[in-house]
């Protein structure tokens, strides 16, 4: 079964979500504030679908339907963690292939929040961000995979890492 999780523009959005649903959760956030048209030119998803069990978001605009992995979520997460605090500070993330997202939350009126199964809930995603996620998938996607391999670094995780503690 499918588990999927819903945002729709009207009426405006979200409460938190998890991938554990069973059924469809229809989203709702007060309306946003109106802005004037240079503060807001990027466009809002008109929905969001957490679906496969938090593996995929599904981000709806009026162009088309983008279909962005957990895992490219999380290495291209916008927190001081991933970007640094400056130019040329960015840490390539790496062994990220299973993560998952568990939760999906709003932040404001302007960006969402995910917490992914790795623990990192740092960072919001904010609207324009997503947009450039969704719209850059290709390029972006193989920028990063370029970076692992000129690392020697993968996207699987180190076994070693993901053995209990008391085995460690």
């Amino acid at each position: 079964m499918c588990e999927t999780a819903h945002y729709r523009q009207k009426p405006f959005f979200c409460q938190n979500i998890s991938p554990a649903v069973s059924a469809t959760i229809p989203l709702i956030l007060p309306k946003p504030p109106r802005l004037p048209e240079t503060a807001m030119s990027t466009p809002l998803p008109q929905e969001i679908r957490l679906q496969q069990q938090g593996i995929l978001v599904i981000l709806h605009y009026a162009d088309g339907e983008y279909r962005l992995p957990a895992e490219y979520l999380r290495v291209y997460s916008p927190s001081a963690e991933v970007r640094g605090h400056g130019s040329g500070q960015e840490k390539l993330q790496t062994g990220k292939a299973g993560v998952r997202i568990i939760a999906l939350q709003a932040a404001g009126n302007y960006a969402l929040k995910i917490t992914f199964s790795d623990g990192h809930d740092s960072g919001l995603y904010d609207w324009d961000y997503l947009y450039k996620l969704a719209h850059e998938y290709d390029t972006m996607w193989a920028d990063y995979l370029d970076r692992l391999r000129l690392a020697g670094a993968s996207r699987q995780a180190d076994p070693a890492s993901t053995k209990p503690q008391s085995l460690q």
